[in-house]
């Protein structure tokens, strides 16, 4: 079987907590394919966190190293490789995994723990779970000028503007901003050089999830692949506490990818009527890999509580999802959408 010609393509990576683990999946998939190269990655929160696995991972050692960094870093997330402890729960559907953790009684306390205290209450005792595991990403290799371009997308509290850092720039805090919900961790403060001044951060999904416009570049491809973790749509009516507040999150942090993909519809429809001149503003080809029926399946609680069932659950649909997409759409890449961005708005 011939060598398929290689193609170039961005990536755009969504937060959305533990279940960035689909996310995992997808990258392993795509780093998998020779036919693929991968030449910019924007990320937020965990989207943000897999970026910069895959960053340093290439840098150190191509493709195979990208897969060891992501392996290793969802092993800490949530142990995935100690599947033992979760064995029982095999047999059973997400849904029936995600509900129960939902309605688990140390869940419950705990939501409802987090929106009467402040994270600032909890003084020298205060801790960001994250804060191990990010320290221990290559920084030489994240920040470095080989490899994917690499831009994280974070929320500057002050002004509540999106801020994105490009990789020359991202450090450890600033992956713990584009991650940090403000009602379970302290805002990160970073010198910013827009402004000139120390800034404190939020997560980045509030303002972009993912932010697109740095693929826009000349320098880079014209094709984005979204891994989209947030579900457009739920077709049930959200009637719990959690479930109202889950779908409110989601739309959300929706909000910002769908007005960048509304503003994207308009500039194609403007280069297809000729109202604009080839040349004047990029001519962008938009993919989504996703599993909005699993999404649906899952909750607030998986997101938040990390569990290796779940996450390897994820892992393997996201590694499904992006394996459909090449199937179905590889020759689409460098030629057209795959995706109807008309449809989304509809």
């Amino acid at each position: 079987m011939a060598r398929r010609k290689t193609k170039k393509i961005n990536l755009a990576l969504q937060g959305g907590g533990a279940h960035g683990a689909f996310t995992w999946g997808a990258l392993d998939r795509l780093l998998e394919d020779d036919s693929i190269e991968i030449a910019a990655i924007s990320g937020t929160s965990a989207g943000a966190l897999n970026g910069a696995a895959v960053k340093a991972g290439i840098v150190q050692n191509g493709r195979d190293g990208a897969i060891e960094n992501l392996k290793w870093l969802w092993s800490k997330v949530a142990g995935v490789n100690d599947t033992g402890m979760t064995r029982w729960m095999w047999p059973f559907a997400p849904s029936a995994v995600a509900q129960t953790l939902e309605n688990s009684a140390a869940y419950i306390v705990g939501e409802a723990w987090s929106r009467m205290v402040s994270p600032y209450s909890y003084g020298p005792f205060y801790q960001n779970p994250l804060t191990d595991i990010v320290a221990r990403l290559d920084y030489d290799c994240v920040c470095a000028d080989v490899g994917p371009a690499l831009f994280v997308s974070t929320t500057r509290v002050r002004n509540g503007k999106l801020r994105v850092f490009s990789a020359a720039d991202v450090t450890g805090d600033v992956i713990m901003a584009s991650a940090c919900l403000p009602t379970l961790f302290q805002a990160v403060e970073i010198y910013d050089a827009e402004t000139k001044r120390n800034e404190v951060f939020w997560d980045g999904g509030y303002t972009g999830n993912p932010a697109l416009f740095p693929l826009f570049s000349k320098s880079l491809p014209d094709d984005i692949v979204v891994v989209n973790i947030n579900p457009l749509e739920r077709n049930e009516v959200p009637k719990t506490p959690q479930q109202i507040q889950n779908r409110i999150n989601e739309i959300s942090f929706n909000s910002s990818l769908l007005r960048e993909l509304r503003a994207i519809n308009f500039v194609q429809r403007l280069l297809d009527d000729g109202t604009m001149k080839e040349g004047r503003m990029s001519r962008v080809n938009v993919h989504m890999i996703a599993d909005d029926d699993l999404m649906n399946d899952l909750s607030v609680a998986t997101k938040l509580v990390p569990n290796a069932y779940i996450i390897n659950t994820l892992h393997d649909a996201g590694y499904k999802a992006a394996d459909a997409f090449l199937t179905g759409h590889f020759d689409t890449i460098g030629r057209d959408s795959s995706i109807d961005l008309r449809e989304m708005f509809i």
